[in-house]
């Protein structure tokens, strides 16, 4: 670790990954609902369990781009953190808007828009903790080194704080509440959490690979161009059925369809540098998370979303379990494995060890990724059954339910296997190091993660 100041993302990294465990259990409660109706029905009903589970996962990848950002900024501006006071501060302050939320839904007291449903003063916490943290890394590059990496990352992160703003705006208006409601969920993860993504990727891919910055930064380019200008015209595939004019459908479908290339440039950006690299980092478990959540991105976010984003094909599948499989691996793919990555790249360093328990974490890689792709698949099917016999041949709802329950057995499979595989990475992470390296290899670390 170059800068003492780097050491400001540990306490961001542990409470995001203590809220993805939250998360992951919340998750698992839901699942079970589906196959045992009646499970916690009078203690904590299921649009409250879907609920928290939802927010969690955007709270707790809120958290870890902002320590993603603590750890690699002074490297990257080569100078230390303006202010770790602030740091910590805005922590807290974010810290206490998402658990005050959180509590809150178990008391019903929520604004009932999807993902959006902080309370008021929730809002305004998390407004003014991001601003801190706005404020923090702004003044970091401002005064230091300016790259294409740190850069493209400051953009992603504050256009994302432009585009929160549209969470305070609540028109009585349905068709008009749907339309600004999707400039925070779509304009987020399919425009600029693109670019926050691929900012991470790209400097992991500069330390583990040894490749050129400036061969790294014209790939980040092209896929930041690729991802702003298909992620913001593609908002149109949400505006198919809500209200809006009719011309919304071909750009939707058009541009949806588009939305496609910035994730394939990704997954070919990340293979092409390691090729290209063959350099023989010593931190194997990042380097797995890295490629993985590059080519589970792409499958995710792009295959399984141009399955069903077509205007034509959207009308059978609109809110089937063929949404719930795109957005399960999207998010986790896209996301969660990238700030994953990270993580793992970045906790040796932080704790001043040479790659540790990397076993136990590429265990935790396979376990969750091959669950995750199974619970898609599970999905999958049971949305084309559901999408057959609901939207083509008109049975009841809960008659076609009734069909889908071997696959929401499996789907509940699926939950328990990544919440193992969850709890052997958090082990892998903050658990003991039991892979001690030798004196004399201390520089060589150095100089693999300069």
């Amino acid at each position: 670790m170059k800068y003492e100041t780097q050491w400001v993302a540990f306490p961001f990294f542990a409470v995001a990954m203590a809220l993805f465990a939250l998360q992951v259990i919340f998750g698992v409660m839901a699942a079970l609902v589906y196959v045992m109706p009646e499970f916690m029905s009078e203690v904590m009903p299921f649009h409250i369990m879907r609920m928290s589970h939802t927010n969690l996962l955007v709270v707790w990848l809120l958290l870890g781009f902002m320590g993603c950002t603590y750890y690699l900024m002074p490297e990257e501006a080569e100078r230390e953190l303006h202010s770790p006071m602030i740091a910590y501060v805005q922590l807290a302050i974010f810290a206490v808007a998402g658990a005050g939320a959180l509590l809150s839904y178990q008391f019903g007291i929520h604004e009932g828009r999807e993902f959006l449903e902080q309370p008021l003063w929730s809002k305004i916490l998390i407004t003014v903790s991001f601003l801190m943290f706005l404020y923090n890394t702004s003044m970091t590059l401002a005064k230091g080194r300016k790259t294409a990496i740190n850069m493209v990352l400051m953009l992603g992160l504050w256009l994302a704080a432009v585009f929160w703003l549209f969470a305070f705006f609540n028109p009585s208006n349905l068709a008009v509440d749907k339309l600004y409601w999707w400039w925070v969920v779509h304009l987020w993860v399919e425009g600029v959490w693109e670019l926050i993504m691929a900012s991470l990727l790209a400097y992991l891919l500069i330390k583990m690979t040894g490749v050129d910055r400036e061969i790294i930064e014209k790939w980040l380019y092209v896929i930041i161009g690729l991802a702003l200008f298909s992620g913001l015209l593609g908002t149109g595939h949400h505006y198919y059925w809500i209200g809006a004019p009719g011309y919304w459908q071909p750009l939707g479908s058009i541009f949806s369809t588009l939305e496609v290339l910035p994730f394939f440039a990704m997954v070919m950006f990340a293979f092409f540098m390691f090729w290209k690299g063959r350099r023989n980092h010593p931190n194997k478990s990042a380097m797995l998370w890295t490629l993985g959540s590059a080519t589970l991105a792409f499958f995710g976010a792009g295959v399984w979303g141009f399955m069903h984003t077509l205007s034509f094909v959207n009308y059978y599948s609109h809110g089937t379990q063929v949404t719930a499989a795109h957005g399960h691996l999207a998010f986790f793919g896209a996301y969660v494995m990238t700030v994953l990555a990270v993580i793992t790249y970045a906790m040796p360093q932080i704790r001043r060890v040479q790659p540790y328990n990397q076993i136990l974490n590429m265990w935790s890689f396979w376990l969750m990724t091959s669950s995750m792709c199974f619970m898609t698949f599970t999905l999958t099917f049971a949305g084309v059954v559901q999408t057959h016999l609901q939207r083509v041949m008109g049975m009841n709802y809960m008659e076609v339910q009734a069909q889908l329950e071997l696959f929401y057995y499996m789907r509940l499979g699926a939950g328990v296997m990544v919440t193992i595989a969850a709890v052997v990475y958090f082990i892998s992470i903050f658990g003991p190091i039991k892979e001690q390296a030798p004196a004399s290899s201390e520089g060589q670390l150095a100089g693999a993660t300069g």
